[in-house]
């Protein structure tokens, strides 16, 4: 896949940069750009795209056109792609009614827990045949924990489950008390002491 056609369905906070992913409107398929072999996040430069009124960073719902220079999946983001440092350009947007062609559907998220012990992926214990889902939840409360961390609690198939939030509207929301529509966008992170935390990523 040299060129494609994404809608962005996350443009998160990571390492103070930007974690971006999407679904690919040609296969459906999720692809997370990134800078390097290692999944590394991308610069605010890198995540912008060009439009008639100018360039801007990325926004969930924009459909862009990316340039890739190869597939460079890892055990526990097997989504990920290395951009060829094109200039992204957006070719209009999906409307918020339009999520629901988008959704996964999966069991679980990567099991019960908050994270995913990394060496249970790379000894194959633990398959990620994909790190990434677009789900509807249920009971979806966002609230900040005793640490002052950003969290989303929420229900689905049964399981309560209570993740980060990377999300840079989350405050936003919050503080404005925005009605959300109760789709997430899920990410799996990168390894972090042993483990890849799950990570909300889009508030929708």
């Amino acid at each position: 896949m040299n060129n494609a056609e994404i809608v962005i369905l996350a443009n998160s906070v990571k390492h103070h940069q930007h974690c971006v992913a999407g679904k690919c409107t040609a296969t459906g398929q999720w692809v997370r750009p990134v800078s390097n072999t290692n999944g590394a996040e991308l610069s605010h430069a890198q995540a912008q795209c060009q439009n008639p009124h100018g360039t801007f960073n990325v926004k969930p719902l924009q459909k862009v056109l990316m340039g890739f220079s190869a597939h460079v999946p890892l055990a526990h983001q097997p989504e990920n792609y290395v951009i060829d440092g094109s200039m992204w350009r957006q070719n209009y947007r999906i409307s918020d009614g339009e999520l629901n062609q988008y959704l996964d559907q999966p069991d679980d998220i990567w099991g019960n827990a908050d994270r995913v012990p990394h060496a249970l992926i790379l000894s194959g214990q633990i398959v990620v045949g994909q790190s990434l889902y677009l789900m509807a939840v249920d009971n979806l409360n966002l609230y900040r924990n005793q640490y002052n961390r950003r969290r989303a609690s929420f229900l689905y198939r049964g399981t309560n489950y209570d993740l980060a939030v990377t999300d840079p509207s989350f405050d936003r929301i919050t503080q404005n008390n925005e009605a959300v529509k109760g789709i997430l966008c899920v990410s799996l992170g990168e390894e972090y002491q042993g483990d890849c935390f799950k990570l909300v990523a889009t508030v929708f």
